[in-house]
């Protein structure tokens, strides 16, 4: 193999197709056309002597070396953009980049709102693609380069992620105001007859944290309407009679005729982390921006600031 026919384009070339295993894809996020791409994919294989990507009925299959090629070729890809970064100095208010964060609806409303305003004011070159909390695991969304960060509970964390907590979050009930049954928070038995309406990330559940607490009493509630993000819940709540239990950020900042209540039984709270990877442990740009995104939380949360701890 003469490697001195390698230059760093076919290689971040062959880590995209790897990543993607689509050529339409592999060619938008290198912003190029695909006959270009297909040019450096016929020189990658020249150079290695290996076809590295076949046809497949859903894109493109690797091949064996190209498989073993992908980590080592991805860590030396990002140790060079490491040296490079590391040499440069980082000003948010000129830079130019986009960051992949990767989220459930509720931690977008939670966070994304008070991040994307200080952002313009602060890195206005610096975009920000969200992307929905997809159903591969975390690591498999960083080795593929499809996440950046990735803001989740820990327990959704897997081992090989650096993260640090952000906030934790408690529960209340929400009814609209002028309800006719709901006078203040309700007692168990009211609350055990109201029309719910439960939040099920998967699709289809009607029953979840709540609903294991009753079950604890020997109790159980009416649910009603199942959903599969908590985003418009509110809206639902405050144009019915049915109630919902959803975490005190949704409903925060809505200006909606809304009631916000304490649920008469006790129902566990969750704590949202935020994850990365070591390949951007020292870059620049992602540290500050882990930085910023803790200031805009503990300003949110009105946080002294001791929860946070670690390296970012």
């Amino acid at each position: 193999m003469d490697i001195e026919r390698l230059d760093l384009n076919l290689l971040a070339t062959l880590d995209v197709l790897l990543a993607e295993r689509n050529v339409t894809r592999a060619a938008r996020r290198l912003a190029i056309s695909q006959p270009a791409l297909s040019t450096r994919l016929a020189r990658l294989r020249a150079v290695l002597g290996d076809p590295l990507l076949l046809p497949g009925p859903r894109g493109m299959i690797p091949t064996e070396r190209a498989l073993a090629l992908h980590k080592p070729l991805r860590a030396a890809l990002d140790a060079v953009r490491d040296v490079v970064a590391v040499a440069s100095r980082f000003d948010p208010m000129t830079a130019s980049a986009t960051v992949t964060i990767v989220a459930s609806d509720y931690v977008q409303y939670a966070v994304l709102f008070d991040l994307v305003r200080h952002l313009r004011d602060v890195a206005p070159g610096i975009r920000v693609a969200w992307r929905s909390a997809a159903q591969r695991s975390g690591l498999e969304l960083f080795e593929q380069g499809d996440a950046d960060l990735y803001l989740t509970i820990p327990d959704d964390i897997p081992d090989g992620l650096r993260q640090t907590p952000l906030f934790d979050e408690t529960y209340v009930l929400i009814a609209r105001a002028g309800h006719p049954e709901v006078q203040g928070s309700p007692g168990l038995d009211l609350f055990c007859r109201l029309d719910h309406i439960l939040v099920s990330p998967a699709g289809g559940g009607f029953a979840g944290a709540t609903d294991i607490a009753l079950a604890a009493m020997g109790r159980e509630r009416r649910v009603v309407l199942s959903v599969p993000g908590f985003l418009m819940v509110p809206e639902i709540v405050a144009r019915s009679d049915m109630v919902a239990i959803v975490p005190r950020r949704i409903v925060a900042a809505r200006r909606l005729p809304l009631a916000v209540l304490q649920p008469p039984l006790a129902v566990p709270g969750f704590t949202i982390a935020m994850a990365w990877h070591d390949r951007t442990a020292m870059h620049p740009l992602y540290r500050w921006m882990r930085e910023t995104i803790v200031s805009v939380v503990r300003r949110a949360s009105g946080d002294d600031g001791k929860r946070f701890h670690g390296t970012l």
